[in-house]
């Protein structure tokens, strides 16, 4: 047997292939040892590539907590420390949870393992929602950071521009997590020089107002204290707290996206965690506190951060250079350029968690696909076709998709501290540290049910109940989907039982001699998977309608890589052993029912291609081959049915019919309810 390949492809012989190449890049030769490092990010581009999410929450975050304060401004400061006592209690929970499940998965993961697979998929669907949503809020706050200081003329081009912005996003997805993180890492540099100066420069001019802005801070509580009473102002600081929860979002893309990281990952992520927790904090409870500092206050058109830097650096001049409108416009632009970078996470994690999902069956199998880019492109479709829909019915308005954004990472927030809590409790007796890991963990879970509790009641007009219409539609649909997969494996398992037995190969070295193969006689040319019943169905069938005429049986498969099983060039070798030894098992049936059998095999990011490619070879191999492929038929055929299974048998049918090859498709029968 030649070793497997995946250089199969013959796109870049075509134009089709030429253009592909150049907007996606080559495809990656699967058997690279230095696969796992080219793919993988290290801490500083992980810091680019998912910390970009939470920082940039600093361009609306505190923007809609300081808002939300109205009259009681200068109760800022207080905010400033809630946020930032929140960041790092949550950022230290998560970094906790790194360190107890390593394998990444994050919300998805923690809460099916510890509170079980019913509140699993709840996580797992407002993920799914909370990602596509980033996506979206991060390009429409983009897009009105640049229309801050663009002509107001050009405001009906706005919503365009974002989804022209979204639709490059998609496409240098594709390309790959590093390739699309190492393109933009220079922009987020940037906005950290621009946004640290701002910040640094609106402290030190503001030093000798310090005392001042404390005796008003003071002034204002004791007095709104005796005019309202303490509780329901309470209530209002408890409010924006709230209502500011956007700046936490984005810290538990780490988490969820260990997957993608440089060995060692642990390591790797915590650092990365770390980096993001100092950054946000300073960044977000900088903002805010630069709001009160320079009197800040909203301005219709714009957005907070564009009247804080106008305020800062806007009388600036040199001569008839207009120096602070220079400096308004790059911190701007570096800001929306930001933000834009922040949908990368959802186009990262997103396609992640789905994949995960798909590989528990709660979603098509088909978002567990890798492209020939290493790539879960499905995953990144989804999320970029969600986001503009998002897009579209909200008209890009920044304040109702925080809210929708919001709600969602709260419930995955709450539930991964409830698990985390639980799991601290369940295992007191068995680890040292339960008490200082209840406390961080359950401090992060009270945090989060306030946030999520408030923002739902406030905002449940505004935006509420859409984002929690469609994440218990996506649940529901999650729920259908895996009973259906759990019914064909049912059916499926029923063929295993009847038709597998146990592969003997000695019985097989007994005979000495073993069936030999002839090149010029009639072939069965059989595609099948893993070795299961399904693939002896097929065996039977061509046994059963043409008796005793193929006197020779090869055995076709690809070793699929996906998501679930790609962990660089190890990855590729289990895969392929895994494969071989399937075939094999095939080979060793036939041999012992006395049929001449051989195997070939290939190992590939997707099945229909590779296949094409393995068929031809064994066509020039042997003189009458005809081709076998299984497909489920159920008894009542349904809309649903192909987009939750492959339609390989019938692709690969139409390729091989094309290319003048006999092919005949059996029937594997599905009684579904």
């Amino acid at each position: 047997m030649n070793k497997p390949s995946n250089d199969l492809s013959k796109l870049p012989q075509t134009v089709w292939g030429r253009v592909r190449n150049l907007l996606l890049g080559p495809t990656r030769n699967l058997y690279d040892p230095s696969l796992g490092h080219k793919v993988s990010l290290a801490a500083f581009l992980a810091w680019v590539g998912l910390g970009a999410d939470g920082l940039s929450s600093s361009a609306y975050g505190p923007e809609e907590a300081f808002r939300a304060l109205g009259s009681h401004s200068p109760l800022a400061i207080i905010l400033v420390v809630m946020m930032t006592t929140t960041i790092f209690v949550i950022s230290i929970a998560y970094s906790n949870l790194i360190q107890d499940f390593p394998g990444g998965g994050g919300g998805y993961l923690v809460a099916t393992k510890l509170l079980g697979e019913k509140a699993g998929v709840v996580s797992g669907c407002a993920l799914l929602v909370d990602y596509f949503l980033t996506i979206s809020v991060s390009v429409a706050a983009g897009c009105d950071a640049l229309w801050s200081f663009l002509p107001h003329s050009l405001i009906g081009f706005k919503l365009t521009a974002e989804v022209f912005a979204l639709l490059f996003l998609v496409l240098l997805n594709l390309r790959g997590v590093k390739e699309s993180v190492t393109l933009i890492a220079p922009v987020f540099v940037l906005f950290i020089v621009t946004h640290l100066f701002m910040i640094l420069y609106a402290v030190g001019s503001h030093l000798t107002d310090l005392p001042v802005v404390f005796q008003e801070t003071s002034t204002n509580f004791h007095d709104s204290v005796n005019t309202i009473g303490f509780f329901p102002l309470a209530m209002i600081l408890l409010r924006a707290y709230s209502m500011g929860g956007g700046t936490y979002t984005g810290i538990e893309a780490v988490s969820n996206g260990v997957a993608t990281l440089r060995e060692p990952r642990v390591k790797t992520a915590k650092k990365t965690m770390f980096m993001m927790a100092i950054s946000l904090a300073f960044t977000a409870g900088g903002i805010l506190f630069s709001y009160l500092l320079t009197h800040s206050v909203p301005v219709a058109g714009k957005t907070m951060n564009a009247v804080l830097v106008q305020n800062l650096f806007g009388t600036w001049q040199i001569g008839d250079f207009s120096l602070g409108q220079a400096i308004v416009i790059i911190t701007l632009v570096a800001e929306a350029a930001l933000l834009f970078i922040a949908a990368q996470t959802g186009f990262i994690d997103g396609p992640r968690v789905l994949a995960n999902m798909a590989l528990d069956s709660w979603v098509p199998r088909h978002f567990a696909q890798l492209s020939d880019r290493l790539v879960t492109k499905n995953g990144v479709y989804l999320m970029g076709a969600a986001a503009i829909g998002t897009l579209l019915y909200t008209r890009g308005n920044v304040t109702m998709l925080v809210v929708m954004y919001s709600i969602n990472v709260f419930i995955t927030f709450v539930l991964t501290e409830l698990g985390m809590s639980r799991h601290w409790i369940v295992e007191r007796g068995k680890e040292s540290r339960w008490k200082s890991q209840l406390a961080i963990h359950g401090t992060g879970l009270v945090m989060c049910l306030c946030i999520l509790f408030i923002t739902l009641y406030e905002k449940f007009s505004e935006g509420g109940w859409m984002t929690s219409a469609i994440t218990c539609t996506v649940v529901a649909l999650c729920f259908l989907i895996r009973r259906h997969y759990h019914t064909i494996r049912k059916d499926l398992k029923r063929l295993d039982d009847l038709l597998t037995v146990p592969i003997i190969p000695a019985q097989v070295a007994q005979n000495k001699i073993l069936p030999t193969i002839d090149k010029s006689a009639p072939t069965a040319a059989v595609m099948v998977g893993g070795f299961s019943g399904f693939g002896l169905h097929q065996l039977m069938s061509i046994q059963m309608q043409f008796p005793n005429y193929f006197k020779n049986f090869i055995f076709i498969s690809v070793g699929v890589l996906d998501s679930g099983n790609f962990k660089g060039a190890e990855g590729v070798q289990k895969i392929e052993d895994e494969t071989r030894s399937h075939l094999e098992k095939y080979v060793t049936w036939c041999h012992q029912n006395g049929w001449p059998a051989d195997y070939r095999m290939a190992i590939d990011t997707e099945t229909i291609s590779p296949l094409e490619e393995l068929c031809q070879q064994v066509k020039e191999e042997f003189q009458q081959v005809t081709f076998f492929s299984g497909k489920l038929i159920f008894q009542h055929e349904k809309f649903f049915h192909r987009l939750l299974h492959h339609e390989t048998a019938l692709a690969i049918q139409r390729r091989l019919q094309f290319a003048g090859l006999p092919v005949i498709v059996l029937p594997i029968r599905v009684l579904e309810s």
